[in-house]
């Protein structure tokens, strides 16, 4: 029986307690043990290709310098992703979007996040970068959720396609007290609004509207089961099956 608790966890950029970040293995992984939401980073090589990556430059992940726009993919195709956590000695190629794309639709019962990343909208501007993507992910639309800290990449999303949108932001105070910021979630009305979940206040009801509440990032089930109670509906975790376990150890 596949544990219920995977249902208030997003294994965020795959599994990386266990596999490199944005890997497929460590997707695949977070997949194959049960995780209902799973959270990935999207940027473009220098010939626009989507590609599974976080980090802003090639260094900490890669162990190259320079950022992903600055290589094609014909290059990019040939790195390894590292682990950052020495515990893991496990090593894997850069993914493509194409590639995900196939795992997704073999997991049909699976929500992914997919995050559009700031450096390659600023790079190669919001309509390029859009229009590759979600064309590429049209086969499995209903599976995916679009979500960026970039406001007008999200309203270009909302005007243009069907899918669903989240709003990722740093602060809660920039969600509930920013006037600009209400304003834009107003109009756009977001599925899912995601934010850190050390900028959430001690106490009170954290129940956002209509809008699912999603925080990053956290590996301890008591305090995810903290949040949880006070009206966060998901928990991003590096960590997915050790917190589903912890999750039903402590509820």
């Amino acid at each position: 029986m596949v544990n219920p608790y995977f249902k208030k966890l997003v294994a965020h950029r795959g599994y990386p307690q266990a596999y490199p970040e944005n890997s497929l293995a460590g997707i695949e992984a977070a997949a194959q043990a049960g995780a209902v939401f799973i959270e990935v980073d999207i940027q473009l090589t220098r010939n626009s290709i989507p590609v599974l990556f976080h980090d802003r430059d090639l260094k900490r992940l890669c162990h190259h310098d320079g950022a992903m726009h600055d290589y094609e993919w014909k290059q990019v195709k040939g790195f390894r992703l590292y682990s950052p956590d020495s515990q893991i000695q496990t090593t894997a190629p850069v993914a493509s979007l194409e590639q995900l794309v196939e795992l997704i639709s073999r997991y049909p019962e699976i929500t992914f996040f997919i995050e559009l990343k700031r450096i390659s909208l600023t790079n190669f501007g919001e309509e390029v970068m859009i229009e590759c993507i979600r064309h590429m992910l049209k086969p499995v639309q209903e599976q995916c959720v679009l979500i960026s800290y970039s406001l007008p990449a999200l309203e270009y999303i909302r005007i243009n396609s069907r899918f669903s949108i989240g709003v990722v932001m740093d602060q809660w105070k920039d969600i509930t007290l920013n006037r600009l910021n209400k304003e834009m979630l107003k109009k756009l009305k977001p599925e899912y609004v995601f934010c850190d979940i050390d900028s959430l206040p001690e106490d009170g009801d954290l129940a956002f509207n209509n809008t699912r509440l999603a925080v990053y990032e956290c590996v301890d089930p008591e305090r995810a089961i903290h949040v949880l109670k006070r009206g966060v509906e998901l928990v991003e975790t590096f960590a997915v099956v050790e917190m589903a376990k912890g999750l039903n150890r402590h509820e």
